[in-house]
């Protein structure tokens, strides 16, 4: 088996609706200009004026003391994990979170934690079931030091978490010593669903960070934030894991751009996605999950094909969707798709499974 991706094929024809995932959103020609005009400096020695001027606007908007900037989410987690925890410690998630599911194993190999699930719908979980999964100090047990939520959850199907759980579950962690950490990876896809400013979803959350190269429309970059003394510490594994920059502002440029210009319009990218999952609940065969951000979630088994051959078939007509599972699909809505492209993928898939 090979991890290298494999290069296009010459024999496919050009993509003419992407939607495999948000994180490939091209930059618009004003991001792209925003970014020539950035100033610069060494990001590393605190010289970079457009890197200072994100990490401090990112402060302020997720209601926390400092920030920090890094080439991307993955990176924001582990350095989370390595700064809340010891080696040997026990982190508390969802079996479907991000740093379970798509981090190569990185909370074990880099920070050296176990990280135990915790069951829920559409990829959350309540206070009743963190309280549960709490044991008293033992030295047989490894020690539990953090909580991890995922806002939204990606494969619960783009689904928001509800403030109060989010509160609730924030304040049942810190109760029984717990940290607590939000990945925040589509936060203002949350926001913009719930008509909840960022602030108030991280409330009560040790860390949290936001990811610019999905929805955002950024090609590369995600902001971690928390107390000054959490951000000293996550500035030293920056360090260590390679992450620390020079001229980055012409990166964090991208993330200014689009702080002013692509969050409202998050909502477009909600609307398409409700439009294309009616399409497709029009489709015999297909269980179509409905929508609450912008990921299109379905299954495929009473299509009888995996969703890995649904994805190869569309891919033959110009249609990127991925495989998520041996029956589960997903189609992802971003700045780059509108209403025409809704309407390519949803016939090309339509036809896929007839």
């Amino acid at each position: 088996m090979t991890f290298t991706p494999a290069p296009p094929d010459p024999a496919l024809p050009p993509v003419r609706a992407n939607l495999y995932s948000d994180t490939q959103t091209k930059p618009t020609r004003a991001m792209r200009a925003a970014m020539i005009e950035a100033e610069v400096g060494d990001e590393q020695r605190g010289e970079d004026p457009t890197v200072n001027a994100l990490c401090t606007r990112m402060a302020a908007l997720l209601g926390k003391e400092a920030a920090l900037f890094l080439p991307s989410g993955t990176m924001c987690n582990e350095i989370a994990l390595l700064v809340h925890c010891r080696p040997g410690d026990e982190v508390l998630a969802h079996p479907s979170a991000h740093i379970l599911a798509a981090e190569g194993g990185a909370p074990a190999a880099l920070a050296g934690v176990q990280v135990t699930p915790l069951d829920g719908p559409r990829g959350q979980f309540d206070p009743a079931t963190l309280i549960a999964a709490l044991r008293p100090p033992s030295r047989y047990s490894p020690p539990q030091s953090l909580v991890v939520v995922e806002q939204t959850s990606n494969l619960g199907g783009g689904s928001v978490w509800p403030l109060e759980t989010l509160r609730a579950v924030a304040v049942a962690a810190r109760a029984h010593g717990l940290a607590t950490h939000m990945d925040g990876a589509r936060l203002l896809n949350a926001c913009v669903a719930a008509g909840v400013p960022a602030q108030e979803m991280a409330k009560g959350y040790d860390s949290v960070w936001l990811d610019f190269t999905k929805g955002l429309g950024a090609p590369l970059g995600a902001v971690l934030a928390g107390s000054h003394a959490f951000i000293d510490a996550a500035w030293r594994w920056k360090q260590r894991l390679g992450g620390s920059l020079r001229q980055a502002g012409i990166c964090a440029a991208a993330c200014l751009y689009a702080l002013d210009h692509h969050v409202e319009r998050l909502a477009d990218d909600h609307e398409n996605a409700l439009a294309l999952a009616r399409m497709l609940a029009q489709t015999a065969g297909l269980a179509v999950e409905l929508p609450e951000t912008n990921l299109v979630f379905f299954d495929t088994t009473e299509t009888g094909m995996e969703a890995a051959e649904l994805a190869a078939r569309v891919r033959r007509r110009g249609v990127l969707i991925s495989a998520m599972g041996r029956h589960r699909a997903r189609a992802c809505l971003h700045l780059d798709i509108g209403r025409t492209e809704v309407a390519l993928a949803a016939e090309a898939i339509r036809d896929a499974v007839r």
